[in-house]
């Protein structure tokens, strides 16, 4: 249903789940197994999958914090993506990387929620793409003492609220790393 109607693939990206990103969220290892499952599960399905790595603060490229962490793997196939912005596609290769693999739907998963996730989800949804989070493989730290919501909430409130976004043209909606491509 994408507006991009010569795009019928599909494609999970997954953000920023790089040693300095997570190494304090929430749940960090339920989520790093969910995104295992759903990375799997998306290479079985012959799903391409594109792995963005974040390379502010202390992420430069080479640095131990800006590194994937070990408990996943990107395949060496698989495409990388440098971003300097909360978006994954702002000044970034991304749009090039999904067009010339035709894909038209996106599935989300990765870190931080009420950052960069929740950036991407709605940059891909105003550029065309139908977009869904996978919503058991995403994660933030907890940043009450600035006054933010805590970690459960925020990513409770960004399932609720992403199940319900609609615009012309173009779908949203969650799943589960389980439920991806079955």
């Amino acid at each position: 249903m994408t507006t991009l109607t010569d795009r019928t693939g599909a494609a999970l990206v997954v953000i920023d789940v790089q040693n300095g990103v997570v190494a304090q969220a929430h749940d960090r290892a339920r989520v790093l197994e969910a995104i295992g499952t759903a990375v799997r599960r998306a290479r079985a399905a012959g799903i391409p999958v594109v792995w963005v790595q974040d390379t502010g603060d202390d992420r430069e490229p080479g640095s131990d914090a800006w590194r994937i962490v070990s408990e996943l793997d990107p395949a060496d196939d698989e495409p990388r993506v440098q971003k300097a912005y909360g978006d994954s596609f702002e000044a970034t290769d991304l749009e090039e990387i999904l067009a010339g693999r035709h894909v038209g739907r996106l599935y989300i998963a990765g870190a931080q929620t009420d950052a960069c996730v929740r950036s991407t989800l709605h940059g891909a949804f105003t550029r065309g793409y139908d977009t869904v989070l996978v919503s058991d493989a995403h994660t933030t730290e907890d940043l009450t003492e600035w006054g933010a919501p805590a970690p459960e909430a925020v990513i409770a409130h960004t399932n609720l609220y992403w199940q319900f976004q609609s615009a012309p043209g173009r779908e949203a909606g969650v799943t589960t790393a389980a439920e991806l491509f079955a």
